[in-house]
């Protein structure tokens, strides 16, 4: 019987492309270089299913001239830029992998926290080049984490965890705002009803809310005024979720104290206004970047391609 052709567009770690070389026809990314769109239009045109990231920009003009592919597995919880209308449309089913990511990304959440809120990027630069003069009672003073209050903007799986570790390892009070009502998020914490809400009463607001539709720029001038001077903005959502523009100037007028991002508007393009500031820690897209959860992200599409072949719903369709 001829196996399936799969095409992947990036590496993926070596246990999971083995797996798919056992199962599949599969074409593996030897390079890592990120596909163009007339590469990922053919091998929509080509493969029985293609694997994207979160790299791969998969709009509605792929899918128009018919396609071979008949699912998308998605390397990630995340799918804003995938068309997925346009792929149903097409016929092809999108799949992603949530639930296994939740742990590494609240992690990373806290740590551009901590970071922030510590000063800790200054810190290491400045010992790194030799600048440090030792010990002194007013050095890089930087902001009190425990007892603090979190905001939590989309208290999903990843909102949630982000929340116990702030409560539960800081003592810290939860806001959240969430477009469904939460019942039991896991720990003491108040639901706002808006965002301006929770962004007015925290004194760290996260950002867990999928991108793209009616949360590009959720963060904009506006909701930043929203912020307490004192404030730090932490995302590891989506870059499109925050004005950038908007905050460089928030930054600039001192309107928030600071901001640790992981997502970025133009990946891998970041502007030098955020680069070459002090009060912000930038991290490059590092959420789920850890060998544990890489491997069960990828053996999580491989279950996926898996049950679509054999002629079962794939547990994590998103169209």
């Amino acid at each position: 019987m001829t196996r399936p052709k799969v095409i992947v567009t990036r590496r993926w770690p070596l246990e999971v492309e083995e797996r798919l070389a056992s199962q599949f026809d599969v074409r593996l990314n030897e390079t890592d270089r990120p596909y163009n769109r007339s590469e990922l239009r053919l091998a929509l045109q080509e493969a029985d299913a293609v694997l994207p990231t979160v790299s791969d920009r998969l709009g509605a003009e792929l899918f128009t001239d018919g396609v071979q592919a008949k699912i998308l597995g998605n390397f990630g919880v995340g799918y804003n830029h995938i068309d997925v209308d346009a792929a149903k449309t097409a016929g092809v089913v999108v799949t992603n992998t949530p639930a296994v990511l939740t742990d590494a990304t609240a992690d990373l959440a806290m740590t551009l926290l901590l970071m922030c809120a510590r000063r800790a990027r200054e810190g290491e630069r400045e010992l790194r080049s030799g600048k440090w003069t030792g010990w002194r009672p007013t050095h890089l003073c930087g902001t009190q984490v425990t007892g603090k209050t979190i905001g939590i903007v989309g208290m999903g799986r990843i909102g949630q965890a982000m929340a116990r570790r702030c409560h539960y390892g800081f003592g810290m009070d939860v806001v959240f705002y969430d477009s469904q009502p939460v019942a039991d998020p896991g720990m003491p914490a108040r639901q706002l009803a808006t965002v301006d809400d929770v962004l007015a009463a925290a004194d760290f607001v996260s950002l867990h809310c999928p991108g793209g539709g009616e949360n590009h720029y959720l963060i904009n001038s506006r909701r930043l005024g929203n912020m307490k001077k004192s404030a730090f903005l932490i995302n590891t959502a989506r870059g499109d979720v925050v004005d950038e523009r908007a905050l460089v100037n928030a930054l600039d007028e001192g309107r928030i104290a600071g901001a640790g991002l992981d997502v970025f508007e133009t990946e891998p393009v970041v502007p030098r206004s955020l680069t070459e500031r002090d009060d912000v820690v930038l991290l490059p897209h590092l959420g789920s970047a850890t060998n544990e959860t890489r491997i069960a992200m990828g053996m999580r599409v491989i279950d996926n391609l898996t049950a679509f072949f054999e002629g079962r719903s794939p547990p994590d369709a998103v169209n």
